[in-house]
């Protein structure tokens, strides 16, 4: 199972019994990379919004976005991309690549090497909310709670992108909106990982918003 297939818990059977004519035994059974790059994102998302309403400072987001939020869920996009999964594949290499590039752009502000203004991060920000945008319209044909995963992060964007070009009070806004988001990430990881380790579909996702 993948993230295109979280519309729908996959238990687990058990093994047929052996007979004569049993086919060569299958192969390991592999896990699914969504869990990581969900969760992933969803850490290094709250994170940040934790800075953005005022209660940690950059020091932890940055680390947090290099290691979990950029190179966990890059990976995690990588093997989504093993598995034919185009939706995983872009979605979690894509927004690992987005907290790399972001962490390394904190890092080159703060020691001078690269300094970047507001409206810099602002115009940034403005080219992720375009690709959200698209990906959105996909994860609405996924889940209802990946399409709602998928609307609070657009709107997060947004949000962001006004906090940058003048409306600096939409700032702490954005955070607790994105908090929601984070949680929704968190919500389908756990899905994913009860479904297999209950056989069942414990927190069910939803039917697909558009059909």
């Amino acid at each position: 199972m993948s993230i295109t297939t979280l519309s729908k818990a996959e238990p687990r059977t058990p093994a047929p019994a052996p007979s004569a004519h049993a086919h060569p035994e299958a192969g390991p059974k592999l896990g699914n990379p969504a869990v990581v790059g969900l969760a992933g994102f969803a850490l290094s998302t709250l994170l940040l919004q934790f800075h953005n309403v005022g209660w940690v400072g950059m020091g932890p987001v940055v680390w947090l976005g290099l290691v979990f939020g950029g190179g966990a869920q890059l990976i995690a996009g990588l093997h989504e991309m093993k598995t034919g999964n185009n939706f995983g594949y872009g979605a979690f290499t894509a927004y690992g690549c987005f907290w790399i590039a972001l962490a390394l752009m904190q890092i080159g502000n703060a020691t001078g090497l690269f300094p970047v203004s507001t409206t810099d991060v602002g115009w940034f920000l403005v080219v992720w909310t375009l690709y959200t945008a698209v990906m959105t319209v996909g994860a609405l044909r996924i889940s209802a709670a990946l399409g709602l995963v998928f609307i609070t992060l657009l709107a997060g964007f947004v949000l962001l992108d006004l906090a940058h070009f003048g409306y600096p009070a939409l700032t702490p806004v954005a955070g607790y909106e994105l908090m929601v988001c984070a949680g929704l990430a968190l919500y389908v990881m756990a899905h994913v990982v009860f479904a297999d380790v209950f056989g069942r579909d414990v927190l069910p996702v939803g039917k697909p918003l558009i059909r």
